[in-house]
């Protein structure tokens, strides 16, 4: 993740784009909603989006020529629910596509699944899970953003694997190699992220305390 364009095959391109978009109609049918609702939080909805575009946009070089890089969906998933955070991914990653040669426009679906769907959900089931087990906020956040980081990467990697089977020992054989390549320099920014965004949450704590509120409820029913 960002998978480049026209690296994975066409039937493949096709089956992630139509497994991803139920959850983009979806979430703009939420967007919708919550903006219809609430219209306070459209702030925080923009910058949600600014802050997934700007940490992923940052890539650290990897090895075998790949590169690594945050994903910032951990924060809106937390705010606004996944299918939101589906949205605002597949925003990102089509501006990437298009004005950075950033991953690419056959493999956007696929992206969109791992970026904006995989990760997302983790984050926000695991955001609400530590929430209800009263571990604290700050728990709740920085796990989300970690996880929901390494979610994507998990997933990106058996993407290629499907796509590119090791010869002798397949599927399993190649996502181990490809989540090995991208261990080394995944795992400590996935935990960078996490404090990042731990750090973002209490500013927004501290500066918008009444949309958060707001947000609370939103995103115990989201979808």
């Amino acid at each position: 993740m960002h998978i480049m364009e026209g690296y994975l095959p066409a039937s493949h391109c096709i089956g992630w784009a139509a497994a991803s978009a139920p959850f983009v109609i979806l979430g703009l049918r939420r967007i919708a909603r919550v903006v219809r609702e609430h219209p306070q939080v459209k702030m925080l909805l923009a910058a949600s989006g600014a802050y997934v575009f700007v940490l992923s946009a940052l890539k650290l070089p990897s090895v075998t020529g790949s590169c690594s890089h945050p994903t910032g969906t951990g924060l809106a998933a937390s705010l606004f629910g996944p299918t939101v955070t589906t949205v605002l991914s597949a925003i990102v990653l089509l501006f990437q596509a298009l004005l950075l040669a950033h991953g690419g426009l056959t493999t956007l679906g696929a992206n969109i699944f791992s970026m904006g769907i995989v990760g997302p959900f983790v984050a926000y089931g695991l955001y609400r899970g530590i929430q209800a087990i009263g571990l604290g906020t700050t728990i709740a956040i920085f796990t989300a953003a970690t996880l929901g980081d390494l979610a994507t990467y998990v997933t990106t990697s058996f993407q290629l694997a499907i796509a590119f089977p090791d010869p002798a020992s397949g599927i399993i054989g190649a996502a181990a190699k490809f989540l090995g390549i991208f261990a080394v320099t995944q795992v400590p920014l996935a935990i960078s992220e996490g404090l990042l965004t731990v750090v973002v949450w209490n500013l927004l704590s501290k500066y918008s305390n009444g949309e958060l509120a707001v947000l609370s409820n939103i995103s115990r029913k989201a979808a």
